[in-house]
């Protein structure tokens, strides 16, 4: 059960503290500071010289505290946006917060790319912050993790992870909490409870009014609840959570009661929902008024030395805002870096070995060549981690001699924890925004993480994990934090059974990301080959693997060898032809070349090309066929109508119509679901008859 201590927010009692005298004073300068600062930035967004404000206000005691507590550098830091204090604790400075409230180039944060207090700083382990609300605590969960997977664990770092009270109504801080505490990983969740979701009020977001009463239970956890607007009753409630975390006995929640005292934003007016007794109540609690007057009490400072305070902090910030607001905007044309990799290219030469294999052994299946080279790949780089649901052996490593063992469902990962261990290969919660969230936290450490989504047709609880945090790292960075991920994730039809939910495409979802890779190969060789290349780029890739496809005779191929690669965005023409065209991929491809072969018969040479990597895109491939043959089919999986290869089609349009002799056709399932019954799903997914129909069609055109 989790270890709970409390200190009443009501009527707190001044603690006692063996801080220094300089260490209070400097508690009160960054608290000061702060709240400075974020008055500076209200009165420039009025004078339209920044575009966003959100403070920290009433937040300062207990994020100084934090700053004081913990290791800049040393520790990692996932903190929400009202965290200006801690991050000038840790040694951000007002120039640089500044630099991101103008949208300087200079900006640390993120050089103009995100608003105002999205904190990211690098050289002081803040990783890149991003707007939604609570996608950070897996990040953090990821980024603790690598304590136990790497290779030489630093001892003692912690990660250090903040939310408001409305955040923990998210479903993924209690996945967190989860991982965390099974793990007893050293993570310090600070839960900044001023009992305000925006508008929403602390009994409407949460059962009982009290996280910390909620999470109680949870093992290995300690729960700490302290008056964050007291800066010495923080600072001790942050260094014993800090010392439980160092100590390696688990997760640490520091629960802190603190106030608002400005609006949520300056796009929220709190006086429409909080009435005039509230705030004022709110107001003698304000750690920046009550904290100077405590101290001049308690004799350890003079009014003289807190008037001091206040004059360097004025003149500070003056300083820094008008050194920021002289400082030049990014240059526009660098809105295109930093969406991939600028150091590794997955589409040079680098990558292109594909016309030297080495093989080996009897031709298999895509199953056991995709197999073959996560073992290869475990076996040259450490770094790599593979997890996901039922993707390990067995769970409990003492039944690894008695049993035959799992490697997932399709047993595609099958012997790997047998090989590298259950440090390297293990199974996850049933949760798949859990699986991506932490793994993007241990891609940040430097790990590289080969995750498994079971079926595409799950992945969507992790879509937010994929599409605002993956994806989006390191632009939003600028290029400072980076998360290489490769997601497997099975997809498809052709099951007879698969329905519904075992059947679905979707491919488009992903390709519209920037900054996602999104590859999809037909054939055994090229699964090899493909994924050799997506773990070894630098970019996050999410690898299409059809369930159809994974033990097919017809796409078999021997074993390549261990530095077999195909670059991304290098079509393949499978079968020469002069025509028309077909542009397609996946299961589609085979049934494409059954039609093209019944289509020789009857005198016309149809050209197939297999895309293989759908983001990026071979389009000189696509457009040199085009040139010849003039007439062009997109068969694909996806529904017909804002498929995947409605894209396609649209650039065709766009790059080769001088070139068309007639309309671009698509080929594609129908604009339903996938059924059960084998007469249903025959009729949905695209078939020979109906590839063969279009290929008669477009050529009588």
């Amino acid at each position: 059960m989790a270890t709970r201590t409390r200190s009443s927010a009501k009527a707190p009692r001044p603690a006692k503290t063996s801080l220094a005298k300089a260490d209070l004073l400097e508690m009160y300068r960054l608290m000061l500071l702060s709240r400075r600062i974020d008055d500076k930035e209200i009165q420039l967004k009025r004078q339209n010289k920044i575009f966003f404000q959100i403070s920290g206000a009433g937040h300062e005691a207990i994020l100084v505290a934090a700053g004081k507590a913990l290791r800049p550098t040393y520790d990692w830091f996932y903190p929400y946006y009202r965290d200006r204090a801690l991050c000038l604790a840790l040694g951000m400075t007002p120039t640089e917060m500044f630099l991101s409230g103008v949208g300087a180039a200079d900006d640390p944060n993120s050089g103009g790319r995100q608003m105002p207090s999205h904190w990211g700083h690098k050289a002081l382990n803040i990783v890149s912050q991003s707007s939604p609300t609570g996608t950070q605590f897996l990040q953090a969960v990821g980024c603790a993790e690598a304590w136990l997977r790497a290779e030489n664990p630093v001892d003692d770092d912690l990660v250090y992870c903040s939310c408001g009270d409305g955040t923990t109504s998210e479903g993924e801080f209690w996945e967190a909490l989860n991982s965390a505490s099974n793990l007893k990983l050293p993570v310090l969740f600070l839960i900044e409870d001023n009992k305000y979701a925006i508008s929403v009020p602390i009994e409407v977001q949460t059962a009982g009014g009290s996280v910390s009463k909620l999470v109680s239970t949870f093992p290995d956890l300690l729960v700490a609840e302290v008056d964050g607007c007291d800066p010495i009753a923080s600072h001790e409630a942050i260094v014993r959570a800090a010392e439980w975390c160092r100590q390696r006995k688990g997760p640490a929640l520091v629960h802190a009661h603190v106030t608002r005292p400005y609006s949520h934003s300056l796009s929220d007016d709190e006086v429409l929902y909080k009435p005039t007794r509230e705030r004022e109540e709110e107001a003698k609690r304000d750690p920046v008024t009550s904290f100077p007057k405590r101290l001049i009490a308690d004799g350890v400072a003079t009014e003289g030395e807190i008037d001091a305070i206040k004059a360097q902090v004025e003149e500070e910030v003056q300083v820094a805002a008008d050194m920021a607001l002289s400082s030049p905007q990014p240059k526009a044309e660098t809105a295109l870096l930093w969406v991939y990799s600028p150091d590794v290219d997955p589409t040079s030469e680098q990558f292109d070995t594909e016309d030297d294999p080495h093989f080996i052994g009897e031709p298999t299946t895509m199953v056991d060549l995709l197999n073959g080279c996560m073992k290869d790949e475990m076996a040259r780089d450490p770094r790599i981690l593979v997890f996901g649901q039922d993707v390990a052996d067995v769970s409990r490593d003492q039944y690894l001699k008695d049993v035959k063992g799992k490697g997932g469902v399709f047993k595609v990962t099958w012997g790997l924890q047998r090989q590298f261990g259950s440090d390297r290969v293990y199974n996850s919660p049933l949760a798949e925004a859990n699986i991506v969230g932490r793994a993007i936290g241990l891609a940040t450490r430097g790990l590289k993480p080969v995750v498994e989504i079971q079926f595409f047709d799950y992945i969507w609880p992790a879509y937010h994990q994929l599409r605002n945090e993956l994806a989006t790292m390191r632009w939003r960075s600028s290029n400072a934090f980076a998360a290489p991920v490769v997601v497997r994730v099975t997809y498809g039809g052709y099951l007879k059974g698969g329905s519904v939910y075992h059947s679905q495409t979707g491919a488009v979802v992903f390709t519209s990301v920037p900054g996602l890779r999104v590859i999809c190969p037909a054939t055994a060789l090229d699964a090899n080959g493909l994924l050799r290349t997506a773990i070894r780029c630098d970019d996050p890739v999410l690898f299409l693997e059809h369930k159809h496809l994974y033990r097919q005779t017809y796409n078999k191929a021997p074993n390549p060898g261990p530095n077999f690669m195909i670059p991304f965005g290098k079509a393949k023409v499978v079968r020469e032809g002069t025509h028309l065209t077909v542009i397609t991929y996946g299961a589609v491809l085979q049934r494409a070349l059954v039609a093209a072969k019944q289509l020789e018969e009857q005198g016309v040479s149809v050209e197939v090309i297999d895309l293989r990597s759908l983001s990026p895109v071979d389009w000189e491939t696509i457009e040199g066929s085009v040139r010849k043959t003039n007439k062009v089919i997109v068969a694909y999986e996806d529904s017909l109508s804002w498929g995947y290869g409605a894209e396609i089609a649209a650039r065709l349009a766009d790059q080769c119509f001088p070139w068309l002799d007639a309309p671009v056709k698509r080929v594609a399932s129908t604009d339903t679901f996938v059924g059960y019954a084998p007469d249903l799903e025959d009729f949905i997914l695209p078939q020979v008859e109906g590839l063969a129909r279009a290929m008669r069609e477009l050529h009588a055109f």
